[in-house]
């Protein structure tokens, strides 16, 4: 069966208070529109449309930026979800197939729950996404007739009898692309909101003669985003989730409500993660890695056997082979560390390679940034870096080369070969005391003054 998706995501959500379209604001790292387009994505569909409205600029480059290829339509005026689906109706023209809308708004719906209503479209023409809701509030109610659904009544038109039903609308449809689009031909806004409901095609179905059916998720996939604390909350439950997901896959997480995951997080089994790490965007950690406690990660990648932190900072580039060290207080950026490397305190290490089995001394710098362009670094396999050397880039130090603590390295240093370059120490015996003397002297003057 072809596939196509329709997100719809033009609502402003005020409720926000946000000069950021509603739709991208972040959920474990990613626009929440992203969880959307992922789910669609989920079910490899022949089309995908977004429907923008409210700053419908950002939200296309949002949609740019995950994939060039899906759709962006503009819902000019916001008159409703039967109307924001009718946007779309140009951008599927000649597909023949089932459409399923969903929201920007709603991004949990797993792909499970997709695959049950496309399998459903096969006995139903159309197939609405439902949940029993514990408190089922102002949301839509699901008016059943046995396994057959009649009608989707909205809240603000409910009768108190239909208020009562606990099954409610998720908002999520599947139905074939031209029935999909003649239903809401017929769709008018004659209802308290005066808006044109994509809920209505329920009844119009029923009226033609067409099936109706619901397929059911549990609540928490359905939820939806209409304020900061609705969003802090979507965000625990994605960490619930997915700390669950990591122990699942055999990853060990010492204090599990203290490690946050992006959206995309990737970490291989037996890895130990302690507490209050971090991961944003773009990790991937291999198996039996370690990181340490307080150790913060973005747009990097750890082979096996690599040990990071405590307090350590990976940042987008950092790559490591297998069995690397990084320790308390390093910061690695757009940097590779090759197998064995040990890079243990102190130190920043950006825009280098550092060879296999080299070892970085406390409080070595890179010196990449001249205040316009970054410069390289390039230290060989087995090298040794002595404590507090800066390396001012462009620079190489050679494979099996050593530096001395202290200096401050500007030109390439040769395999094997030691560089030393620091100033000579000047010794003034007796100085000290009588350079305490003095001050002392000054500041009793100074306390007398007063």
């Amino acid at each position: 069966m072809s596939i196509a998706t329709v997100i719809l995501a033009a609502g402003k959500g005020t409720r926000m208070n946000s000069d950021i379209p509603k739709v991208l604001h972040p959920i474990a790292g990613a626009p929440m529109l992203v969880h959307a387009l992922q789910a669609a994505r989920s079910q490899e569909p022949e089309r995908m449309v977004v429907v923008a409205g409210h700053g419908a600029e950002a939200v296309s480059q949002a949609v740019r930026d995950y994939d060039e290829d899906v759709q962006v339509v503009v819902q000019e005026e916001q008159l409703g979800t039967g109307h924001a689906v009718q946007q779309a109706r140009a951008a599927l023209d000649g597909f023949e197939g089932t459409v399923i809308v969903l929201y920007g708004d709603t991004p949990f719906v797993r792909p499970e729950t997709l695959e049950a209503m496309i399998a459903a479209r096969g006995a139903q023409d159309v197939v609405v996404l439902g949940f029993e809701a514990a408190d089922p509030g102002r949301y839509g109610r699901l008016k059943m007739n046995g396994e057959t659904l009649d009608a989707i009544v909205e809240f603000k038109d409910a009768t108190e009898a239909e208020r009562a039903i606990s099954l409610c609308n998720s908002g999520v449809v599947a139905c074939d692309a031209a029935t999909l689009f003649s239903l809401l031909d017929d769709v008018t806004n004659d209802n308290a909101a005066g808006e044109f409901y994509l809920t209505d095609i329920i009844g119009l179905a029923r009226a033609r003669g067409l099936s109706a059916g619901v397929v059911t998720c549990p609540e928490a996939e359905t939820l939806g985003i209409n304020s900061r604390a609705e969003l802090a909350a979507a965000d625990a439950l994605f960490q619930q989730t997915a700390r669950a997901a990591a122990m699942e896959d055999g990853v060990t997480l010492l204090d599990p409500s203290s490690i946050y995951f992006s959206y995309d997080t990737f970490i291989g089994r037996d890895t130990v993660i302690e507490p209050h790490v971090f991961f944003g965007p773009e990790v991937t950690v291999e198996s039996g890695a370690r990181i340490r406690a307080f150790s913060h990660l973005e747009g990097c990648h750890v082979a096996r056997g690599g040990v990071i932190g405590p307090y350590a900072r990976l940042r987008p580039g950092a790559e490591l082979a297998e069995d690397v060290r990084v320790g308390n207080f390093v910061e690695i950026k757009n940097a590779t560390i090759d197998a064995g490397a040990k890079v243990n305190h102190l130190s920043y290490i950006g825009d280098a390679f550092v060879g296999a089995a080299a070892n970085i001394g406390a409080g070595t710098i890179t010196c990449n940034y001249d205040g316009v362009l970054k410069h390289h670094t390039h230290i060989g396999a087995r090298a040794f870096i002595g404590s507090n050397t800066m390396l001012v880039a462009p620079v190489s130090v050679g494979n099996e080369a050593m530096t001395a603590s202290g200096s401050v390295i500007t030109s390439d240093v040769e395999d094997g070969a030691l560089a030393i370059a620091r100033a000579h120490q000047v010794e003034k015996p007796g100085m000290a005391r009588k350079l305490m003397q003095m001050l002392r002297a000054k500041k009793a003057r100074q306390t007398r003054g007063n």
